[in-house]
């Protein structure tokens, strides 16, 4: 299992030192990036968490995905490799 996990369904409030501690009860957290927009600086709504051990990165997942987190039921996945989320793109 890749222990690179995206997360989306995130409120627009959310930080990284949130996500570190909310996949941090499941693992050992390498590195979280919740991107901003470019225009506004807010939140987009998905981030990517990088667990250290693909144990972690498991048990995160199976935890966390479909957990409601205030008023947002988190989505989280595999993340895929960057080539392989263009080739989806283009095929729409």
């Amino acid at each position: 299992m890749n222990t690179k996990l995206y997360v989306s369904h995130l409120a627009a409030a959310t930080t990284e030192n949130e996500l570190r501690d909310l996949f941090s009860l499941h693992g050992n957290v390498a590195e979280v990036n919740v991107p901003l927009d470019r225009i506004s600086g807010r939140p987009r709504g998905f981030g990517f968490v990088n667990m250290a051990t693909p144990e972690g990165a498991r048990a995160a997942l199976q935890a966390l995905n479909g957990k409601a987190i205030g008023t947002c039921t988190l989505t989280v996945s595999e993340a895929r490799p960057p080539e392989q989320h263009a080739a989806l793109l283009r095929r729409r």
